[in-house]
């Protein structure tokens, strides 16, 4: 017999499984940031390729169909996505229902090749846009989003330094999304210390390669998405020198594809299993085993690590974005059962008086959560479709110099982009789970999934430790500070040509870039003497240049938006969170420079046994 109890868990259940909000890409925000703030079009007018290639319509019309095929295609399969996983059975693995379809769908809108070179089929894309794309995609399902993901990278990897015959082979099937790739780097004793992988290549007398050891963590190695999976394995020839220098990369097909283009074959490379992870479970992780499999080389030998990096640093911003991405699906479902939810009273006083208590948005704490959650998301966006500027200016600008300094500007911001954006995607999707409450601890509301699917970008494509090692190491120290100066000097360079009516968020942010210029001399003094400084300060150090980064994102925006606050909402909405991050945000860094001049004695006062 029914108890009222178990009644009411009933109901709370079936009206659980109806109540996550549906995801709506944020085109109105994506346009903002491309039009207004940045005005892209007169950066791609400087660029003679992108001049011819893009428009303003050609771009909104890609935004609004990129936002419905995500929308209506992939966003309904993410919940039970993630109950089914993938499947793995004597090699084969079978990706959760209703993917093959959507990925099929996705693929034939032409979105895989995106930012891809038109010769082979691409659109052509600047990543500026297909920086927007890749939020959408990542945003309806993280999962779903990882292959395409690597496929685009792979992509960027065969087109800019394989043959042209490689090129030709593979390039057009894999924009076109019929064929797939992966990228397959990591050995179980070997996580970021590639130089010490043992992957072999063993040359032929045909001119191609026996590729023999097994990869591990492998995104996207098998599954039933495509008909061929075009592997880039990096390997070691036999008189290959030792360390990162010895590394070569190679092409490794699932399946050989004959000279009229058909597939032949099986290739001797197969998936010993799949991971059992903690999230993201309808993307196949996958132990690849290569029994002398044929590759070709990918690229000059020993100079595969290079020719990877190419690839990285797409795909660092990609993940960066997918943080953005799961903050953003966070604050969507956040958002609507705010205004829903109702709990209590609000602090003056009754807001709805026709109801036996208000929304929880009347509360102060909500909304602590919910403007954090949308000054990290909109900042966010910001700041990567900045870095993705960047890229697009070093791959098409004509002028050497314009190009170096983009760069060089790569170079210093992929490590905050690929960090920052997902240490602060972690910290969103929990204040999305935490308003909430305990239903935000249920899985048929979808926060959990999203906690549980982001916290893997803090880890993949080199942790954010490793980043902000990077970014203190190599980027700041290793180049003297002049990476470093050339940001600093442009946002110095916009403070000053900003009139007073912009006052109140140049003030703070000049005050807030003073604070990172002298933390930057700070290490690079103190480093020259204990070389622990550079480890010790890393992670701190790249939040308050995350931070302060946002800060001038957020300068720009309310630049964009001042005026025009009475004409419509939006423009009130942006200033209004524009002063919530600079309010109550930006002041962090305050806490995390002190940690940093705090210095590295403290970790080495105990003994490795006292731990």
């Amino acid at each position: 017999m029914m108890t009222a109890a178990s009644l009411f868990s009933g109901y709370l259940l079936l009206f659980a499984r109806f109540a996550m909000a549906d995801y709506k890409a944020p085109l109105r925000d994506m346009r903002f940031v491309l039009n207004e703030v940045f005005e892209v079009s007169k950066l791609w007018a400087t660029l003679p390729e992108l001049s011819e290639a893009v428009d303003a319509e050609t771009v909104e019309a890609i935004l609004e169909e990129a936002g419905k095929v995500t929308g209506k295609s992939v966003a309904p399969l993410s919940r039970a996505a993630d109950e089914e996983g993938c499947h793995w059975q004597d090699t084969v693995v079978t990706t959760p229902a209703g993917f093959v379809q959507a990925y099929k769908t996705y693929a034939e809108g032409g979105w895989v090749g995106v930012g891809g070179n038109p010769e082979f089929g691409g659109m052509g894309m600047p990543k500026a846009v297909s920086a927007q794309v890749e939020e959408m995609v990542n945003s309806s399902s993280l999962a779903f989003g990882l292959y395409p993901m690597l496929t685009s990278g792979a992509c960027v990897s065969i087109n800019t330094h394989a043959s042209e015959a490689l090129k030709t082979q593979y390039l057009p099937n894999m924009y076109a999304g019929i064929w797939a790739g992966s990228m397959c780097l990591t050995e179980a004793h070997a996580g970021t210390d590639l130089g010490i992988i043992r992957t072999k290549a063993e040359p032929q007398a045909d001119g191609s390669y026996k590729i023999s050891g097994t990869k591990i963590f492998i995104t996207g190695g098998e599954h039933d998405l495509t008909d061929n999976i075009i592997h880039l394995v990096l390997a070691k020839l036999p008189d290959a020198p030792a360390g990162p220098k010895g590394i070569s990369l190679f092409l490794v097909p699932k399946f050989f594809v004959n000279d009229d283009g058909s597939l032949g074959a099986r290739n001797t490379v197969s998936c010993g299993s799949i991971e059992h992870k903690m999230g993201i479970q309808a993307s196949a992780t996958c132990v690849m085993n290569f029994d002398e499999a044929e590759g070709y080389l990918v690229g000059e030998p020993n100079k595969g690590l290079a020719a990877m990096f190419t690839m990285m640093n797409y795909e660092r911003l990609g993940v960066g974005i997918q943080g953005l991405a799961s903050g953003e699906r966070s604050y969507q479902n956040a958002i609507e059962y705010a205004r829903d939810r109702l709990q209590s009273r609000a602090p003056t006083g009754a807001q709805s008086k026709d109801k036996i208590a208000d929304p929880i948005i009347v509360h102060p704490d909500v909304r602590r959560m919910l403007l954090t959650m949308k000054a990290l998301n909109e900042g966010g966006r910001a700041f990567s479709t900045y870095v993705a500027m960047q890229l697009d200016t070093a791959k098409y600008s004509e002028d050497a110099e314009v190009r170096q300094r983009a760069d060089a500007l790569v170079a210093l911001l992929t490590p905050v982009a690929k960090a920052f954006l997902t240490d602060m995607g972690l910290d969103t999707t929990v204040h999305g789970q935490q308003v909430f409450g305990g239903h935000g601890y249920i899985r048929e509301w979808g926060q959990e999934q999203l906690v549980r699917d982001v916290r893997i970008t803090q880890i993949y494509e080199g942790t954010n430790g490793i980043q902000a090692l990077d970014l203190m190491g190599r980027k700041v120290v290793g180049s003297g500070g002049s990476y470093y100066k050339l940001f600093s000097e442009e946002v110095r360079a916009f403070i000053e040509a900003s009139d007073s009516s912009l006052g109140e968020f140049t003030k703070p942010l000049s005050a807030a870039l003073t604070t990172l210029d002298e933390l930057t001399d700070w290490v690079l003094d103190r480093a020259r003497s204990n070389p622990n400084e550079i480890g010790a300060a890393s992670v701190e150090y790249l939040h308050v240049f995350g931070y302060t980064a946002y800060a001038y994102m957020w300068a720009m925006s309310a630049k964009a938006a001042l005026g025009k606050e009475a004409q419509e909402d939006f423009y009130a909405s942006k200033l209004g969170t524009a002063r919530f991050y600079f309010a109550r945000l930006l002041p962090r860094i305050h806490s995390l420079a002190a940690s940093v001049k705090a210095g590295s004695e403290s970790l080495y006062l105990l003994d490795a046994s006292q731990f």
